[in-house]
């Protein structure tokens, strides 16, 4: 009866888990714009970079303006499909970049709002770019075969005509609320200053207190990162968010514990602390599958890893840390038992979502899996600011 009884509590316990699930309670957050999707194109470092700029530029005192995610890939493409051409096909042409291109592309040519550029020229209602990927690298492969063995002087109007046919012509001049504008004019008139932003990182390949060439296949333009010791990286975080700044975030998303459907990113772990012999016997026991689909029902908070600087360095070495997705780090949160969590702004739509396009990642999920944050400078404290 005992038994029975124990095992009624203890399933009652569960269910009770299973339906309280996860409940945050933001502490901080910065003023955003809304949330954009990217739809089927992987520019994800385009939205996540530009909604950076959109929090910075509100909290400067300028206006609330959606900028063109697709003037940046425009200019970004064309700066690509000629470093690959030029690098014989050894670097990399895909729909991926990096931070530093939106960076790059607002000092050589401005920026212009998204109802002046939407890139929406090919017939489709949201952004659909698997038939243009695959277009520009068939032509620039092309141009690299060249039987000729001399490159012609039309090969990069062919380039960007294809991108006009997709993306459309870029404007040279357009009106907005009523002015006459360039994309160089229409970025000076913003509250944006380019050079104050920096890119940090936390690698053990590197020495700490330098620059250096991240080394990820979407880093075409060789932007360098700041190594810092995985303290002072997150450090630099809090710093930035508590100052009311937003953190551009590059990180991985392949974990399990990345559940987007449910608003999470967590790195769960065993509590061993808590099982009698019995249970640890039968944890032991369980095939390391089996411990994963346990730890990843993420029915309510719990233990996760301890991150450490060895383990960062293992899983990017190991491959298992690449550079898949650019968010906007736009705050921080707490769950109902108190640990802290960063509440992060995506690029995949806001309907039907469970917190609206937004998602919590744990400290932890932050320590281990971040690529790259880039920062504006004057957020950090004076200590942080040195060597910057």
């Amino acid at each position: 009866m005992r038994t029975l009884l124990i095992t009624i509590v203890c399933t009652l316990f569960v269910l009770s888990a299973a339906a309280q699930g996860y409940t945050f309670t933001d502490t901080k957050t910065v003023p955003v714009t809304s949330v954009k999707n990217q739809a089927s194109s992987g520019t994800c470092w385009s939205f996540s970079g530009l909604a950076f700029l959109e929090s910075e530029i509100l909290i400067a005192g300028g206006p609330e303006v959606d900028l063109s995610p697709m003037f940046v890939v425009w200019h970004a493409y064309h700066d690509r499909a000629e470093k690959y051409v030029r690098m014989h096909g050894t670097s990399s042409l895909s729909a991926g970049a990096a931070a530093e291109d939106v960076m790059i592309c607002w000092n050589r040519h401005g920026i212009v709002p998204t109802e002046v550029y939407d890139g929406l020229s090919y017939g489709q209602p949201i952004h659909r770019h698997a038939e243009m990927d695959a277009a520009i690298k068939a032509y620039c492969d092309a141009v690299i075969k060249n039987p000729n063995r001399k490159l012609s002087n039309a090969w990069l109007e062919g380039l960007d005509a294809i991108l006009d046919a997709y993306l459309g012509k870029l404007p040279e001049t357009f009106m907005y609320n009523g002015r006459e504008y360039t994309p160089r004019s229409f970025a000076d008139s913003l509250p944006v200053e380019i050079d104050d932003y920096v890119s940090l990182t936390s690698f053990t390949h590197h020495p700490f207190g330098e620059w250096f060439v991240i080394e990820v296949p979407d880093n075409t333009v060789w932007g360098e990162s700041y190594n810092l010791p995985l303290e002072e990286m997150m450090s630099a975080i809090d710093c930035t968010l508590a100052a009311g700044r937003p953190v551009l975030w590059g990180s991985d998303v392949s974990e399990q514990g990345f559940a987007w459907r449910r608003g999470l990113a967590v790195v769960p772990d065993a509590d061993l602390t808590r099982m009698d012999d019995s249970e640890l016997a039968r944890w032991v026991a369980l095939s390391e599958a089996e411990k994963s689909a346990s730890l990843h029902k993420l029915e309510a908070p719990g233990v996760e890893k301890v991150i450490t600087q060895e383990m960062r360095q293992e899983a990017f070495d190991n491959w298992e840390t690449t550079d898949d997705h650019g968010m906007e780090i736009v705050g921080t949160a707490t769950d109902q038992t108190g640990a802290r969590y960063y509440k992060v702004k995506n690029s995949w739509g806001a309907d039907g979502h469970v917190y609206g396009g937004y998602f919590y990642a744990s400290r932890p999920f932050v320590e281990y899996k971040t690529i790259t944050v880039m920062v504006n400078r004057n957020a950090l404290p004076r200590e942080l600011q040195r060597g910057l």
